[in-house]
């Protein structure tokens, strides 16, 4: 399995910020990268000064471990997105926003991209009121998602969605907490994405490699 299987936060401390690969744990005082924040590892406290090649693969490192994408899956969505019009960076990342997975977890069914996943694997989600089990299928404008009717049932759900708030939902997003359901009312535009991502780093890597 290639999946990574170690402790999340230590992934987190790698990239010297929070990825929110906890959940609820990432907005307390108990989230590893304020308790230790320096890279894990015996030589993990001293400064460390990369090369260009050293900080282009540390930001495209980073994506993946947002995301929870793999090398593969990465080059994939970089050369779709060098085929489409405008910026490849921009492209990469509006394309791995419209993941199934994400737009769960962006609209507050699951607490991390992770357990979203794991939802979608386990068919707990439809789009347009049909069943998809595919986390990285990527969604379009105007496309619904909402939790199986029994599947509303499930506490995890709930539990996310009692807790959205905190996170809030993306403008591009529409959620009716109420009735269990949300909507991609637009695709995303890049200022949309706040996570701070330096895409070009990646562009600038991932083009002299494909």
């Amino acid at each position: 399995m290639a999946r990574y299987l170690g402790p999340s936060c230590r992934r987190c401390r790698r990239e010297g910020l929070k990825l929110f690969l906890k959940g609820e744990r990432c907005y307390t005082d108990r989230c590893a990268v304020e308790r230790r924040n320096y890279a894990p590892g015996q030589h993990g406290r001293l400064r460390r000064k990369f090369s260009d090649f050293g900080n282009q693969l540390r930001e495209k490192q980073k994506v993946k471990r947002i995301y929870g994408i793999l090398e593969k899956q990465c080059r994939g969505y970089f050369r779709k997105a060098s085929r489409q019009r405008g910026a490849t960076g921009e492209n990469f990342l509006v394309l791995l926003e419209r993941r199934f997975d994400n737009v769960v977890f962006r609209l507050g069914f699951a607490n991390t991209r992770n357990e979203a996943r794991q939802l979608i694997s386990h068919r707990h989600f439809l789009v347009n009121s049909k069943l998809v089990d595919i986390p990285s299928y990527l969604l379009k404008s105007g496309d619904t998602i909402e939790p199986k009717e029994k599947s509303r049932k499930v506490a995890r759900i709930i539990e996310s969605l009692e807790s959205v708030e905190r996170r809030g939902v993306p403008r591009w997003l529409e959620l009716d907490k109420q009735h269990f359901k949300g909507k991609l009312s637009d695709l995303p535009a890049r200022e949309d994405i706040t996570i701070p991502i330096q895409e070009q780093l990646i562009v600038e890597l991932l083009s002299r490699q494909i």
